[in-house]
């Protein structure tokens, strides 16, 4: 049994309601792009992300560069630089988003745009170009793959040539996001974080473990790198429907329904069949 308060109208009631039905317990998809599959919970997260990210690096008229990367392969960082990028384009500021693991890119594939020519080309060239530039349909959103695979990535990008190279993309755009490679498998990332002004971490649940966790944030911190935060993705959520109805049976429609579970307020709205869902881990 569990109380409920919801809105219909301008009419507002409390309620016990004992029919609460929960549902299989469903799994946050890591590697859903919101550019290619629009997912609600997953975008509000990414714009939560985005929204303390903002917090952490306050506007100040010059352009930000983050690095996102994890302790391990696997984590799901390329698909986090992918979306945390593309929401914070939505906002209406200029971002892009550079491929900077020159190991073993992804960025160009999931997007499906072409690998080459891309970062490590670009620092191998005299003028530092930027042809590389993808520019894609969403506004403000433009992609710097990889490029060819150098036979010397960490040395690359932690070379004058890149940190010169950044600071003329800064004067094009409000936010650079940098993929890294993991910090515990090489120290590309490592190389990189004197340019950046912060750093994310990827972990991912029943994934990651702790002790390269805390390598590779112990590694971060001699590196003289500010770490933002660390986003956890993977994590199980459970569904629950709650269903009203009047006396005579008939579904109550667009109800504003508000559940209180262990001091969390949690708020959904019926459908046209009276049902209204909630994601959260457990109801008791």
């Amino acid at each position: 049994i569990c109380r409920l308060r919801f809105r219909c109208g301008k009419e507002e009631s409390v309620m016990l309601f004992d029919f609460l039905k929960k549902r299989k317990a469903e799994a946050f998809d890591p590697a859903v792009l919101l550019c290619n599959q629009p997912n609600f919970f997953a975008a509000e997260a990414y714009k939560l992300l985005r929204t303390n990210i903002m917090f952490t690096l306050p506007d100040e008229g010059k352009c930000r560069v983050i690095g996102v990367s994890s302790a391990t392969r696997g984590e799901g960082k390329s698909t986090t630089s992918v979306n945390l990028s593309y929401v914070i384009a939505e906002m209406g500021k200029r971002v892009l988003l550079i491929d900077g693991d020159l190991r073993l890119p992804s960025v160009a594939k999931k997007l499906g745009i072409p690998s080459e020519p891309g970062l490590s080309d670009a620092l191998m060239t005299a003028e530092s170009d930027f042809s590389g530039i993808v520019k894609t349909q969403k506004e403000n959103w433009d992609i710097l793959p990889a490029g060819s695979i150098p036979p010397n990535p960490s040395e690359l990008l932690g070379s004058a040539q890149m940190s010169a190279f950044i600071q003329r993309l800064a004067e094009n755009y409000d936010f650079i996001i940098v993929d890294l490679p993991p910090v515990t498998v090489v120290s590309d990332a490592l190389a990189l974080s004197p340019i950046l002004n912060g750093i994310v971490l990827v972990v991912r649940n029943n994934y990651s473990k702790r002790r390269e966790l805390h390598l590779a944030l112990k590694s971060l911190e001699l590196a003289g790198s500010k770490v933002l935060g660390i986003v956890v993705n993977g994590k199980k959520v459970k569904k629950y429907t709650i269903t009203l109805k009047t006396d005579k049976g008939k579904a109550i429609k667009k109800a504003k329904v508000t559940i209180k579970v262990k001091g969390k307020t949690y708020k959904a709205k019926t459908n046209s069949k009276g049902k209204a869902t909630f994601k959260l881990k457990k109801l008791t």
